[in-house]
């Protein structure tokens, strides 16, 4: 069995190895992420985890796909890419959240696809996080209630909202029930 530990070492590695081939200083990295400079270096470590958001935003910093990052395996599928039920790749990047990544082989995507759990907790607020770019919620199951900027907005069943990214936002599965949700981050 492979410990999640070992997982972000791994992950931490390969954004050490691509930093480096880039030329760019963890305080440049740190910077552009908009994290201190001793967080991006427990990254790059694998001490803490990743959120999703600032792999995607690593990834694009690099110009490679998220999957090489996830996976140390470059990207090859050019036509599709098909992810059966329950098939996507596991990424446990944020303790509120449960990724599958519903398109790990596509070369060039100009968008990531998730399947995110999100498991009912007592806290009423989750940490929020931001990111660059934009982001579509699909409500699978469940009612969550997401927080952007200032705003509390209950998503039901069949719900969907977009939003720009780089406003601070968080979810909540409401109703003591698990959530569900597709993300697109563009």
């Amino acid at each position: 069995m492979i410990e999640m530990s070992d997982v972000n070492k791994d992950i931490g590695m390969r954004i050490r190895e691509l930093r480096e081939l880039s030329d760019i200083t963890t305080e440049d990295m740190a910077n552009e992420l908009d994290v201190d400079e001793e967080t991006y270096i427990s990254y790059e470590d694998g001490i803490i985890d990743i959120p999703a958001s600032f792999l995607y935003q690593i990834a694009h910093i690099f110009k490679v796909d998220l999957a090489l990052i996830l996976t140390g395996e470059e990207t090859r599928m050019t036509y599709f890419d098909v992810t059966r039920a329950d098939k996507g790749f596991a990424v446990d990047r944020r303790k509120e959240y449960k990724y599958e990544n519903l398109c790990k082989k596509f070369v060039h995507k100009k968008a990531e696809m998730f399947i995110v759990t999100v498991d009912p907790k007592e806290d009423a607020m989750p940490s929020l996080n931001s990111h660059a770019g934009q982001e579509f919620n699909y409500i699978l199951e469940g009612t969550v209630k997401i927080f952007i900027k200032d705003n509390e907005i209950i998503l039901n069943e069949g719900d969907s909202i977009f939003f720009d990214a780089t406003c601070e936002h968080a979810m909540v599965a409401l109703n003591d029930e698990t959530a569900k949700f597709l993300a697109v981050i563009m």
